[in-house]
């Protein structure tokens, strides 16, 4: 069965150097769905890279698995557009609409 579309949740505003986490969820989908986060439109990547010029600090862990996305200092840094995506192999994925985390 295809994903339908997610259920984000994403806090409009956040204080800087607090725990904020952000959750996708659709229960509709079989297999279950995983889950992708996106900020401005950009696909977060999954594991904290080190030493990578792209992404020299990432300050969240994100489960494809469960949906959730966990900053565990948020910075002004982390303000944006997020958004994530459930797909599970069958039918077309879908998006929750985008909304935005100010910091």
């Amino acid at each position: 069965v295809a994903p339908t579309t997610p259920v984000c949740d994403v806090p409009s505003s956040a204080m800087t150097g607090t725990v904020v986490q952000l959750s996708c969820k659709e229960t509709e989908g079989s297999p279950p769905s995983e889950y992708q986060w996106y900020k401005n439109g950009v696909a977060l990547p999954e594991k904290t890279g080190t030493g990578s010029a792209r992404t020299p600090n990432i300050t969240y862990t994100m489960n494809k698995k469960s949906g959730t996305l966990v900053f565990n200092t948020v910075t002004k840094n982390d303000t944006g557009e997020y958004f994530c995506e459930a797909s599970n192999g069958v039918g077309l994925s879908q998006k929750c609409s985008v909304k935005r985390m100010q910091v």
